[in-house]
Formats: structure tokens, sequence, C-alpha cells
């Protein structure tokens, strides 16, 4: 593996340049028995994805356990027509470029997987992986799946709006977990996770947020996309009712000092320009029970 620009640039300023080239030989483009095995047991996936107009997209992927079914080393074959995300097939007929993270709430384990997807006449998605990694454990809120899948108590419903209102901030301020999608034009998309106590998230008005970047892995894939190309995706899920939010626009990385004291353990801020807004009611067949926070959390 080697990094881009914006990964370099952005490990530079945080001062861990050395490091985060040390840790290129965790990332693979084959996926390892450890990994393989993982895959077969795991619910819950988010896939990153990039729009015919350039905006990326944060989707959630669920089923049985093993939906994204490995194939061989380098493919994996996911499952997914029970996912009523419009967003995410619309995406992958006129741009291949996934981010998959593949996490399992209740073990804190997350792994990555990045490539190419087609998607299947039979509507099954083929991904040919070019980078796979697992992340550390960091700031991952324990959760249950309360029931196996079950039956859908409405089909889904689908909201579209280009600004935040109270509902949806409610969501979003309350909310210990997301998800951001981020897309370098030549190294593809991503997908990662985002953790803290409930609260850090900020609503700033109808059409932007703040949120800190805390200690992570020192490798920067979503920071170095973000300052190659600001477009990105949230998803925030409704673990106990099965309904998502999902947010795209754009996205610019703060390192101000000043800015950075209202928010404990901040190392940077994230600044997010909201462009439109969809809401799913009924997502998603499988609800979770809360566990514990992460103890790493920063108070």
């Amino acid at each position: 593996m080697t990094f881009h620009s914006g990964e370099i640039a952005v490990q530079t300023q945080a001062g861990v340049r050395d490091e985060a080239q040390r840790l290129c030989t965790v990332v693979s483009n084959i996926i390892k028995p450890a990994a393989q095995e993982f895959l077969g047991s795991q619910n819950l996936a988010v896939a990153g994805t990039v729009d015919v107009n350039g905006r990326v997209w944060a989707s959630l992927l669920t089923g049985q356990s093993g939906f994204v079914q490995v194939l061989n080393e380098q493919t994996v074959q996911i499952d997914a027509n029970l996912i009523p995300d419009v967003v995410l097939k619309q995406n992958l007929y006129s741009n291949s470029q996934i981010g998959l993270l593949v996490i399992d709430l209740a073990n804190r384990r997350r792994l990555r997987l990045n490539g190419k997807a087609e998607i299947q006449p039979e509507g099954k998605i083929i991904v040919q992986i070019q980078q796979a990694f697992f992340n550390c454990p960091k700031y991952i809120q324990i959760r249950h799946i309360e029931k196996g899948v079950i039956e859908a108590l409405g089909k889904p419903e689908i909201f579209t709006t280009e600004a935040l209102n109270e509902t949806i901030n409610t969501l979003i301020t309350t909310a210990d977990t997301f998800f951001i999608a981020s897309s370098h034009p030549d190294f593809g998309a991503d997908a990662s996770h985002r953790g803290g106590y409930p609260g850090f998230i900020q609503v700033v008005n109808s059409n932007k947020l703040v949120f800190p970047d805390y200690t992570g892995n020192n490798m920067f894939q979503t920071f170095g996309n973000l300052v190659v190309n600001p477009h990105a995706g949230l998803l925030f899920i409704d673990f106990e009712h099965g309904h998502t939010l999902q947010l795209t626009g754009k996205a610019e990385v703060i390192w101000n000092a000043n800015k950075l004291s209202t928010f404990a353990g901040a190392q940077r801020l994230v600044e997010f320009d909201v462009e439109q807004v969809l809401e799913t009611r009924n997502a998603s067949l499988l609800r979770w029970r809360f566990g514990e926070y992460s103890p790493v959390n920063p108070r």
C-alpha cells in the first residue's frame, strides 16, 4: 500500500508520518483467513458510494449472518435484495467505487474492504477487493442484536429534504455513533466509523454540523480523502427502531486550536455542510439493544 497526497498531507500536519508509514503493512489486497472467518458471522455493514453528481453517500446494509459472502480471497458477494437504500444501487450503476465497513458492535471489531463493485442481474453485489484491513476497537459502543431478521413492521418510507429539522437534530445530537463515507477520484471510496458520548456532534444551524476527530490509527484515509475531495456522506442509525438518516454534503477539516478547545479530546474538527437529507423509516429488519459505551470515549 502507498498513501496518496491527501493522506500524506494530513499525516504530516498531525506529526505521525513515520508511524503511518509503518502501518502500511496492515493493509492487504486479499481477504486473509481471519477476515474471512469474521465476515461469515456478520449482520451489519456500511457502504460508501459516489453518485452521478460526485456527491458521496453512506448507506446501511444488513442481513442474515454471512450476507457478505467471501467467494475467493479477492472477491465478496453482498446479498442486497433486502436493502431499501435507493441511492446505493443507483450510484453503483454509474460509479463502481465502493468502500465497505463491516462492523461487529457486540465485540467491537471492524473490517474495511475497499474496491470496485458490480451489480448482478438478480440484485446481488460483487465486490473486487483492492484493500482489506481490520481497524482498532476504539470508540465503538457495544450493542447486541435484539432480534434476528424479523418480519418488517412496515414498508420502507423515504423522505427527502435539503435541510435539518427539529426531529433530525434530536437524532444527531443524541447519537453516540455515526458513519462517514469519503472518496478519492483515483484511490476510490471509503467508509469509516465514528463514536463518542451523546452530544459529541453539534448542530450549528439547519445546514451545518461540527464533530471532533479523536486519536485513531494515524493513517487518515478519511481525512486524506477530504483534503483532496470535500464531498462526504454521513449515516446515522436509529438502532432501536431500524430507521436511518443519510446526509450528503461537503466537509472541511479544522485544525484551529481555539475551536478544538470546546470539544473534549478533539485532535481536529470537521465542519460538515449539508446539501441533501434522506430519512428512511424501516430501513432495516434488525434491531439493536445498547450495551455499554467505549471506555476510551473522551469526556
